[in-house]
């Protein structure tokens, strides 16, 4: 698979990467395929992974994610070497619900318990605040991040659901490589909050979350008569579309669609070789814009 670069940080990476939630949630399937589908991923050239502490059930499961992607690195047979892991902390999990939690101390622990969950043998390849909290400034809650690149603890750094001023002010307090927010054909906020165009801009990565609209969502791709027609024209799945018109977007852009089965990872990595021509791009960007 064609490789580019993380960031500014001169570490290479797949073009297209992988998702871990859907292994970790209520609903997720046995550990062993689960095992079988980052091994695939790994078969398929895919060399980034995103995860977070709060990719599990609830609470009492936290960092469950992070474990299954150590474990299942440690058990592939091939080479791990080029494999970069982003994780992230700053959500939490109370009886399975999502809330904000940007305190210091907290994020300060919950790093290094993501630094054992990985391995605990290596510097985080990555690690991004998840969410920003409105209880605590970005300063304060990315105090711990800077902490923790200072002590080896953490090699670069991203932030989540971040606008273009918490972005500038996250860079204030830490290198920044990479920023992830929700991007897909029902939410298209990052092309004209400027947050896209200021990724370009300081050579940041792009992460889009979300890429085909989540579990409630993502049969409705169907529905797009051009999505459908270039997929059937061209032979892949409407996801392999979405992926392809994403990578169009922007070269920052490295999409990191979920899977919990080996055959969402073999038919996500098949949107590497789907090419747009402009015209198919703006026609799929007219038809989702009033989506």
């Amino acid at each position: 698979m064609e490789t580019k670069q993380l960031g500014k940080t001169g570490v290479f990476v797949s073009t297209l990467g992988m998702g871990g939630m859907p292994m970790s949630l209520s609903n997720r399937p046995e550990e062993s395929q689960s095992l079988n589908v980052i091994h695939r991923a790994l078969d398929l050239g895919v060399t980034f992974i995103d995860t977070a502490d709060s990719y599990c059930k609830d609470e009492s499961d936290k960092h469950h994610n992070e474990r299954l992607i150590h474990k299942a690195l440690q058990s592939y047979n091939g080479d791990v070497s080029k494999v970069i892991v982003a994780t992230k902390g700053g959500l939490m999990r109370p009886n399975g619900n999502w809330t904000r939690n940007g305190n210091p101390q907290h994020l300060r622990e919950t790093i290094r318990v993501s630094f054992e969950a990985l391995g605990g043998n290596k510097p985080i390849d990555v690690w991004q605040y998840h969410a920003p909290d409105p209880n605590y400034t970005i300063e304060e809650s990315l105090a711990p991040a800077k902490e923790a690149v200072d002590e080896g603890i953490i090699r670069f750094v991203g932030v989540s659901n971040f606008s273009v001023e918490q972005i500038k002010r996250a860079q204030d307090v830490v290198d920044i490589v990479s920023v992830q927010n929700q991007y897909n054909p029902w939410q298209r906020q990052p092309e004209f909050d400027g947050v896209l165009e200021y990724c370009e801009k300081e050579e940041l990565t792009f992460l889009p979350w979300s890429p085909f609209g989540g579990s409630r969502r993502h049969q409705g791709l169907q529905d797009f008569p051009t999505i459908s027609k270039l997929a059937q024209e061209k032979g892949v799945s409407v996801y392999s579309i979405v992926l392809a018109w994403l990578r169009s977007k922007s070269p920052c852009i490295l999409p990191i669609p979920g899977a919990s089965k080996v055959s969402s990872i073999e038919d996500s990595v098949r949107a590497a070789d789907v090419k747009l021509s402009n015209d198919e791009v703006q026609r799929i960007d007219r038809e989702t814009a009033s989506s």
